[in-house]
């Protein structure tokens, strides 16, 4: 249970304005009062709500607004988080404004042009008639205005409401797609008598999507296999309450193996996360918490379609995720269901596909009524459904489940680990190789989504206590990669890969055999130990090389070929001990801004200035300056430190600390330095992020 209380000035000024308060989200049961007077409430953590605070505001005075939030009851068998975790706002209207999430920009590209289907809803809430018309100013990435439009004026009467529409042409669009995101920008305005009474700001983009039953997925025409990852949303050090910048540096850390497309398990995102995939290129399965047709299920369908409809990063909604009893046991309701959602959502939206994700064969129930049948597991399924429906398209909408533990090497059960080689799924699941070997390999299959791109907290997965986090990400909690990361982007990506694991540190372990695996694109792979040939190996399609080499301290290196050439190597030394910490951020500039962050990776160095895989040291961190330490992390499922206080252990070699700048321009300093008295002393480390004026949010 926990309870909010702002103080915040409306000016006088402010009459004859609506103001409301909108939530991006909070969890979970919001009660909100404002001036003493009771508001409304809101039961659902992950969709945006909104109450209008008109009637209820001082002018000219101070106000308080008071929150009360029982997170006591959640929604999912996941981390959540409680609270207010997501942005809230004060927004002010005149009195005839446009319509919350109804400017809608609908482009269909044909050829070399494309043509914008224009519409939009202007409420009253005056005490008069009002004569208004609507226009539109369309420009591209540069800000140059590329098409203009204007839908007549209209009376709308006191409480009315009226819609408004036009078109308008582009000539030779710039294409919205994975690697060149391009975004246009509609500024729609309502106007009266030559006075612009209310606008907004529609961001956009051109391109088409099309799923198929035969050739699977076609982005503008182009075919492109969904190389996807399921998401949950929280992060180590700061839970489920991301700073925007960390949407961003998640998404980074999946494009760079060579991800195309997240699901959003299993709730409506946050506007940030959608923002991002439609800035950086990254095509999205949008998902809603509940599925049905009740009252609060639709509510939700709706907001989500509504607020994100413009999105061109969406390439198809998802209605739900594993309803097994609406899957079989009430398979006609189950139907029905299914049926009254999807209608709604191409009511609202005509031109995406709808679909959910099911874990099971598909054949009856919820399924009926989706566009695009998407399989949780099982590769016996689609085959079969694929013979017996051959004009529907299909996809992966969960898949893998593999489990391993960052930097570990074998599976101890009494230390809750799992090894790092694609050795280890669960009972309904697949490995790493087989479920993209299937859904890869198959023209008709659209591609997949694997469960998981990150590592998240609860859902312990294989053991329970004290693990803390599920172990099926291929990077983990903070980010770091999992060697299974190099899988996929030696199979994902676009570059030569070559990837070598283990590490070379196995001290004790002298003479005993190790599996030593490459993952690699390149034609061919040979392994060294010490300068000395263990043999050279063609890899195979959507596979990977491997070795079992005894143990004896020095080096492996492999050496990828590709023409007969060497056009990469890669080599594990066996490290010293560690003498030195060292800090790297991922940008050394930041805004000033009071909400950009620094993420600082923590490593120790042996004297050579090799870092340890195996290091594990406590390291405690002092921040001064412009900004302040906001989370710490390392990745280890099972670690019970606080993710608050300045200090964290290692875990196989890294720790994760998160900075967030104050507003005021200047430096952040963070020193770090080994506590407690275990192993030798470390030198500490010492790095400095320049956090740069910058304009700062508007705040009440």
């Amino acid at each position: 249970m926990g309870w909010y209380r702002r103080e915040f000035d409306v000016p006088a000024s402010d009459v004859g304005r609506r103001i409301a308060v909108e939530f991006d989200g909070a969890f979970r049961s919001v009660l909100v009062f404002v001036n003493g007077c009771f508001i409304g409430r809101n039961d659902n953590g992950y969709a945006p709500f909104r109450f209008d605070l008109t009637d209820f505001l001082s002018y000219g005075a101070k106000n308080y607004i008071v929150l009360r939030v029982d997170a006591a009851f959640g929604d999912g068998w996941f981390y959540e988080g409680a609270g207010i975790y997501r942005h809230v706002w004060l927004t002010k209207n005149d009195a005839l404004h446009l319509g919350k999430w109804e400017s809608t920009v609908r482009a269909s590209v044909d050829g070399g042009s494309a043509t914008l289907k224009l519409d939009t809803v202007v409420e009253n809430q005056s005490k008069q008639t009002e004569s208004a018309k609507v226009t539109w100013q369309i420009q591209d990435a540069a800000g140059k205005t590329v098409a203009t439009a204007e839908a007549a004026a209209q009376p709308i009467a006191v409480d009315g409401s009226a819609a408004f529409s036009a078109t308008a042409s582009l000539a030779n669009p710039a294409l919205w797609s994975v690697d060149e995101p391009n975004l246009y920008t509609a500024i729609v305005s309502v106007e009266t008598d030559g006075k612009t009474r209310d606008a907004e700001r529609i961001s956009f983009g051109a391109r088409t999507a099309k799923f198929d039953a035969d050739k699977g997925f076609f982005l503008n025409g182009k075919s492109l296999k969904i190389q996807g990852t399921c998401n949950h949303q929280d992060h180590a050090g700061v839970g489920a309450a991301l700073p925007d910048r960390l949407q961003w540096f998640r998404l980074g850390v999946l494009r760079e193996m060579g991800c195309n497309a997240v699901r959003t398990s299993h709730n409506m995102p946050t506007p940030e996360w959608v923002d991002a995939c439609d800035r950086m290129g990254m095509m999205m399965m949008c998902e809603t918490r509940q599925m049905s047709s009740n009252p609060e299920g639709m509510a939700q369908l709706e907001a989500m379609v509504k607020r994100y409809r413009n999105s061109p990063s969406i390439i198809l909604w998802s209605v739900g995720n594993e309803e097994w009893q609406l899957q079989n046991g009430m398979a006609e309701q189950g139907a029905k269901i299914a049926a009254t959602m999807v209608e709604r959502c191409h009511e609202l939206d005509p031109t995406r596909v709808v679909s959910a994700a099911v874990n099971g064969d598909n054949k009856k129930g919820v399924s009926d009524a989706f566009d695009v049948i998407g399989f949780n597991y099982n590769l016996k399924f689609p085959d079969e459904y694929h013979k017996k429906n051959p004009t529907r398209p299909l996809y992966g909408s969960e898949t893998a489940s593999t489990i391993f533990t960052r930097g570990e090497y074998r599976t101890d059960p009494l230390r809750n680990t799992l090894s790092a080689y694609d050795v280890n799924h669960t009972s309904w699941s697949e490995l790493t190789e087989e479920w993209w070997t299937y859904y890869g390999t198959r023209e008709w299959l659209a591609g997949g989504f694997a469960w998981t791109g990150f590592d998240y907290r609860g859902e312990p997965t294989p053991y329970g206590w004290p693990s803390i986090n599920s172990q099926f990400g291929i990077v983990d909690t903070c980010g770091f990669p999992k060697d299974a990361f190099y899988y996929y982007k030696a199979w994902w990506g676009k570059e030569p890969v070559l990837h070598l694991f283990p590490h070379w540190n196995f001290e004790g372990q002298e003479g005993d055999e190790i599996p030593v695996w490459v993952y690699s694109n390149l034609e061919e792979v040979e392994l060294f130990l010490n300068g000395k040939s263990l043999g050279k190996q063609k890899v195979p399609h959507l596979g990977h090389v491997q070795w079992k080499v005894r143990y004896e301290p020095g080096a492996i290196e492999a050496r990828g070929f590709k023409g007969g050439k060497v056009a990469l190597t890669e080599k594990r030394e066996t490290t010293g001990p560690g003498v030195a910490i060292r800090l790297t951020a991922d940008r050394a500039e930041i805004n000033a801004d009071g909400e950009d962050v620094a993420i600082v990776t923590v490593e120790v160095l042996d004297k050579e200035g090799r870092a340890v895989p195996t290091a594990n040291d406590f390291i405690g961190f002092n921040v001064s300056g412009a900004g302040k330490l906001i989370g710490v992390g390392n990745g280890d499922p099972n670690c019970q430190e606080s993710d608050k206080e300045p200090k964290r252990s290692l875990f196989n070699g890294l720790a994760q600390v998160i900075l967030q700048a104050s507003k005021q321009a200047g430096e952040i300093r963070i020193e770090a330095v080994k506590e407690g008295f275990d192993g030798p002393e470390l030198m500490p480390a010492k790095l400095a992020i320049v956090a740069k004026a910058a304009e700062i949010r508007p705040e009440g």
